[in-house]
């Protein structure tokens, strides 16, 4: 019975955390796929680039609400700390490896800022602090992203004293540092885009570029 209860817990931790907010977000707005233009990213910050702040609100509200929740529902289901711990780390990897995206997906920052929220809220506070100074220094989302994760382990022990959610956030620290690989490059080479900038407009038909 244990072993059905944990099955059901995760499962449903990995089809609440598949669930894209951006692309919900997109077509309520009739917006256009955020995989179609700038980083390709199905995120908050790639669907700010549309121009529709509500669209990137409610994408950035949602893909962190999703991660609170299945931590917070695991907690109340009466679920020890290692499931509540895992569930919350199942939930953040389908985010990155959707299963309505055909296994693809977002860099999870909002989700795991919300799977933290879900661990201690002071994590979350702490992690989103960071973000905000770095993202209003440098205006660059993956650098904030990048330092945030960098800090998470260490929050995460520091308020919680848990080994268990310790290594979890350990984990997706160490895949969200992965997923911004290829932002790191243009980081150092000087043409990763910046918070707000909006997405170039198509070429017209026959025109030339």
């Amino acid at each position: 019975m244990a072993f059905i209860s944990h099955a059901l817990l995760f499962i449903g931790a990995y089809l609440v955390g598949s669930i894209s907010f951006a692309i919900v977000s997109s077509r309520v707005f009739g917006l256009s796929d955020p995989r179609s233009y700038g980083s390709g990213n199905p995120g908050a910050t790639n669907v700010l680039r549309s121009g529709s702040k509500t669209a990137a609100a409610l994408t950035l509200v949602g893909d962190c609400l999703k991660g609170w929740l299945v931590v917070w529902a695991a907690g109340a289901l009466g679920f020890g700390s290692v499931a509540v711990a895992l569930a919350g780390l199942i939930a953040f990897i389908g985010h990155v490896f959707s299963v309505f995206l055909r296994f693809k997906g977002g860099k999870g920052v909002a989700t795991a800022l919300g799977v933290a929220a879900g661990f201690n809220p002071r994590i979350a506070l702490v992690l989103l602090g960071v973000w905000l100074l770095v993202a209003l220094v440098s205006r660059y989302s993956s650098a904030a992203a990048i330092t945030a994760a960098l800090v998470a382990p260490f929050a995460t022990y520091f308020f919680s004293g848990n080994v268990a959610i310790t290594l979890v956030m350990l984990a997706i620290s160490a895949t969200l540092i992965w997923r911004h690989a290829a932002n790191i490059r243009r980081l150092l080479d000087g043409t990763e885009g910046k918070i707000g900038k909006r997405k170039q407009p198509e070429p017209a038909a026959g025109s030339e570029e």
